[in-house]
């Protein structure tokens, strides 16, 4: 009926104490979106409160991998039964009630659903695609989580609002996980230096060695003088100390230096050549 599921993370991201409980789902489809949004986030608890069709093959092809979410999702007649054992039970809703109710945006949410399930199991309950929760189902959570969408346009696919709780508990989770484990995914690769960047920084020999190089080539070609430089090497200089280049960069770059002083009948001189020895080596011919 489906193809086989992937593999999971591990059981300690698979975390059976917070579950998402989707009530009346018209759309098996969104079901299986459902089910592959909490698994891209490392949540696999799926309880189904009276859905129109499940399980199909609707379902099971938009869960796209994570059909074992789907496997093992509970299906109940009633609210009541999906968070009859919770010690916290948290819907989505808009704001606006009449009887104004406990109301947080995600972030908090998450924070709040992970601390309670030290103490037991949490619901995250998202309603109708059309409608949403009812006033009396909404009355069943302690806390209801507004989602802060373009009010001209606020309406989430189900399977978006799930996933957007779905990545603030991963977020949470990752920010917890104790040694720093969590922190190579936390943590932005922009520059050398960075953790996963391939190649060292450029030393600071390496970066004045291209930089004598780019202002020899600029003479050579007769697009710089230097009786009269104003600020153009200074421009350059600002352009390539904000890339922060690495060593392969610095290499690359004075590779094709070379060879616009070679298409223009200007040889490199020895002082270009000894101080870029090591950065240019390999690259006079093109070759990274």
């Amino acid at each position: 009926m489906h193809n086989p599921a992937l593999p999971l993370e591990g059981t300690d991201t698979y975390n059976d104490r917070i579950r998402i409980v989707l009530v009346e789902t018209s759309h098996s489809g969104n079901i299986g979106a459902v089910a592959r949004a909490m698994k891209n986030m490392g949540l696999g608890n799926l309880w189904l409160v009276n859905p129109k069709s499940f399980p199909d093959e609707a379902s099971y092809a938009r869960a796209a991998g994570a059909s074992d979410v789907l496997d093992r999702a509970q299906v109940v007649g009633s609210l009541e039964e999906a968070i009859d054992d919770c010690v916290l039970v948290m819907g989505t809703s808009a704001r606006g009630r009449k009887v104004p109710w406990p109301v947080m945006p995600p972030p908090e949410a998450a924070e709040t659903a992970s601390q309670a399930s030290a103490g037991g199991s949490v619901a995250l309950v998202f309603g109708r695609e059309s409608n949403g929760l009812s006033n009396d189902e909404l009355q069943h959570c302690h806390h209801h989580i507004h989602i802060p969408s373009n009010p001209e346009y606020s309406s989430l696919n189900l399977a978006m609002a799930v996933q957007v709780m779905c990545y603030e508990l991963r977020m949470l989770y990752l920010r917890n996980l104790e040694g720093g484990e969590g922190s190579p995914y936390l943590k932005p690769m922009s520059a050398p230096g960075d953790a996963g960047w391939d190649v060292s920084p450029a030393s600071v020999r390496d970066v004045e060695g291209f930089f004598g190089h780019l202002e020899q080539m600029l003479v050579d070609v007769e697009f710089h003088r230097r009786e009269n430089p104003r600020q153009l090497m200074t421009r350059l200089r600002r352009l390539f100390q904000r890339a922060r280049l690495d060593q392969m960069e610095v290499n690359i770059l004075r590779g094709i230096l070379t060879a616009a002083q070679k298409a223009a009948g200007k040889a490199p001189n020895q002082r270009q050549s000894t101080d870029g020895e090591s950065s240019a080596t390999g690259q006079e011919e093109g070759h990274v």
